[in-house]
């Protein structure tokens, strides 16, 4: 089995729809794929509906969920949300104020952008993130559209939209324990994402990711594009050592990054513990 448990559609950064999305990971010749976007569940309903019409034989099976903003003291971090109740209130409630915020956050980002001799616009951003949830990719994507930077990549650097760049401007995010828990009284099961991606910032101590374990974190990713040898080896351990599992995704996000999907996968073994912790919802399809 070939499963990728970390992909974006256009109901956030991505630029496949969810039911592109789903044909992509059926070319891909993955038998899972989870559609994790960015605080939102717009796209869920779409990619259900899309794994309903496949071909007969055709075997794919959707993961719904989330991939949610947090922060630890001042790091950013992102924690994935698999298989959880989306109506269930609380953390239903904590989304759309994420969500919402994201909407200033974007709004204040271009302004300080405009103010760095970036002849980009707000009816731009918008007109490229479509009907998603607009975020830094897709002001990334003005930027390049304005030659400002060669591609969405070089926009994330500190002269730019890298967390404490000049352009940068905070948005609410969630407290990460809050988060984990948040997700299990949901019924989902909560997997820190790229725990020790370097290159997008700060990332949070191995005291932090103990404190998610206790708190009902379930996994850590660990084979990510993000990720270079000696650090999966680091977090392979911390894992074995915290009682947590591992898992590998591509972050797939359409054309906005070169990372295939697929390119990174999970054991079935670990996907079938995940599931097995959850209560919210159940895996499509399949």
């Amino acid at each position: 089995m070939r499963i990728d448990l970390h992909a974006h559609s256009n109901a956030s950064d991505g630029t496949d729809t969810p039911a592109e999305l789903v044909a992509a990971a059926v070319g891909a010749g993955l038998d899972v794929v989870a559609l994790t976007d960015h605080d939102t569940v717009a796209g869920h309903t779409e990619a259900a509906d899309a794994v309903h019409a496949l071909p007969a034989g055709t075997r794919l099976t959707l993961v719904p969920g989330a991939e949610l903003s947090c922060v630890a003291g001042d790091i950013s971090m992102h924690l994935l949300a698999y298989l959880f109740d989306p109506a269930e209130p609380a953390f239903a409630a904590e989304r759309e104020l994420v969500r919402t915020d994201r909407f200033r956050r974007g709004r204040a980002i271009v302004e300080r952008c405009r103010e760095l001799g970036a002849d980009i616009s707000w009816e731009q951003v918008q007109r490229i993130a479509g009907e998603g949830s607009v975020g830094r990719p897709h002001i990334a994507s003005a930027l390049v559209e304005a030659g400002v930077v060669a591609s969405v990549s070089d926009a994330f650097t500190a002269d730019w939209l890298a967390n404490g760049g000049r352009a940068d401007v905070r948005k609410h995010e969630t407290d990460p324990v809050t988060a984990v828990r948040l997700v299990r009284a949901a019924g989902g099961v909560p997997v820190f994402a790229h725990p020790g991606a370097v290159k997008r910032g700060r990332t949070v101590s191995d005291q932090v990711v103990a404190d998610l374990a206790a708190a009902g974190l379930a996994a850590l990713e660990v084979d990510h594009i993000d990720h270079d040898e000696p650090t999966r080896a680091h977090l392979r351990g911390l894992a074995a050592e915290l009682g947590l599992l591992t898992t590998g995704s591509s972050d797939y996000h359409g054309s906005r990054k070169t990372v295939r999907l697929g390119e990174h996968t999970t054991d079935p073994q670990v996907y079938e513990a995940l599931v097995d912790q959850a209560t919210g919802a159940k895996p499509i399809g399949g």
